[in-house]
Formats: C-alpha cells, structure tokens, sequence
C-alpha cells in the first residue's frame, strides 16, 4: 500500500513485497534466503503463490508481472462485485498497483469496503489502486472528441498505473484540425501516442503523420448509425496510408494505453 517501505513488509509472518513480484523482488527474496534472514520454508510459501493463486472464482496469475513486466488487470464487466473485490484485494498484498477495468460503482463500492486505498474514475469506468512512485518518460492521449472521452481516459488511467507520466489532449478531432495542430509542441515530445476516435476515425492517421513515434490508434463505437458500432473507424485505421500505427480493437482503451506504456518503459530504458 502507499506508504509502505519499499524494501519489504513483514505481513502475516510472510514477508510481503509492495511492487509487484518482479525480477528485483525475486532477487531480494533470494538474498534474504541466502543470508538466513528468511528460513527456507517461509521462502517457499512466498514462492508457492508465483505462478496462479486459486480462489473460488478465479486463477490469479501471480508469476505475470515477472514475465510481463505489469501485474494481473481485472476486467470487471461480467463479474459480480465481490468477486472483483475479491480478486482486487489478493492483487493488492502483491502490488502497490493494481487496476480493474469496465467497473461499475458497485463493483467500486465493493473494492473500495476491501482496499480502502483504492480509488474509482468514474469516467475511465476503472477502479485503480496507485503506489507512490513518479510516472516516467511521456505517453499522450489524444481524443477526437468529448464523446470519446471514457475510452481515452481508459488508456490514460491504463498508461498512468503501468508507470508512465501521462499528458492528455481531448476534443482535438480533424473537423477543427486546428485544435489538434496546437497540440503539435507537446505530442512532438511523446514517446507513444494514442490516438482515440469514433465516426470516421480519421484522427490517427493526421498524427501518424506528423510526429516520429508509434501511433497507437483506438477506434470507438461513437458515431451514427453507418459507423456500424465503430467498424468505420475500425477499417479507417486499419487502411491508414500513415506509418507507425497499430490499432487494437474498439473501445479497447486499455490496450491502447498498456501498448503506449510498454513503448514508453522500453524508450525510456533505451536513454532516448
């Protein structure tokens, strides 16, 4: 939880680590064992939970963040929320961040009585719990319009809690292209951009065009009735004429930001 020492936590007579269970947490825990400040069985019950824990209503990978680089997201929608909770509060004795997507008040209100640490965006529809740590390197977020706002702030939110500093740039679609040259400056200085859209979804492939960093291109089922749900700008990405762009599926704010993020740690690694 925030707050917590960041080196390790004596919780339940287990020693308990607040980032996720990452390379560096698996290497103290092995210090710890070789030095004899933890006794071998005590390790083992650590590392019993690496791969999945089982709960009644879920497998949680527990081993994700050491292979991944991020824990475990819950996707909420379809779930009850105590089962959210339930899953949300196992993540939380792991992580220091944790994040449930598509969550309704309920499944917030359930968590929140769980974690009280945790926090619910109502507009993200995301129940997020944060560490302290500072967001690193830049990912932008650039929406179309207010209407795409919830799917943006999806991937802002999404972006934020795998550790990057996030700058967001809403109702700057191409009908007023103006709006979105204004914006040039400070999307020049991105690492990753994501571009959320509906109607025609033409929004990525202007910003492909005009800054040297990958596009991440979110289509959105905003729109009137032969937009088909988001299809046509689904397609419209798709063809983009614009290079460096990839799109994930409709609505999919989440991929959008978790790619920017990976993007932006591997740049940020990288010294650029």
């Amino acid at each position: 939880m925030p707050g917590l020492d960041s080196s390790r936590v004596d919780f339940g007579g287990l020693v308990r680590y607040p980032d996720d269970m990452e390379e560096c947490s698996l290497r103290k825990l092995l210090e710890q064992t070789r030095s004899g400040e933890m006794d071998i069985d005590d390790a083992i019950d650590v590392l019993r939970r690496l791969p999945f824990e089982d709960l009644a209503s879920a497998r949680i990978d527990t081993h994700r963040a050491l292979r991944c680089g991020f824990g475990e997201v819950i996707f909420a929608a379809g779930k009850t929320p105590s089962q959210v909770a339930e899953i949300f509060a196992k993540l939380a004795e792991a992580s220091d961040n944790v994040l449930a997507t598509r969550a309704t008040c309920e499944h917030a209100e359930a968590v929140i009585a769980a974690v009280p640490a945790a926090t619910y965006d109502a507009t993200a529809r995301a129940v997020v719990l944060r560490g302290e740590a500072e967001g690193i390197g830049h990912v932008a977020v650039v929406a179309a319009g207010t209407s795409d706002l919830p799917v943006a702030a999806e991937a802002r939110i999404t972006a934020e809690v795998c550790g990057a500093r996030v700058t967001t740039h809403y109702d700057v679609g191409v009908a007023g292209l103006h709006r979105l040259l204004a914006e040039m400056p400070a999307l020049r200085q991105a690492k990753a951009v994501v571009a959320v859209a509906g109607m025609e979804g033409a929004l990525a492939s202007v910003v492909g065009g005009l800054v040297a960093v990958p596009v991440i291109a979110v289509p959105t089922s905003v729109g009137y009735g032969a937009s088909f749900g988001g299809v046509s700008a689904l397609l419209t990405m798709l063809n983009s004429c614009a290079s460096g762009i990839s799109v994930v599926n409709i609505d999919n704010g989440f991929a959008g930001g978790y790619n920017a993020a990976l993007i932006n740690r591997l740049t940020v690694a990288a010294g650029d």
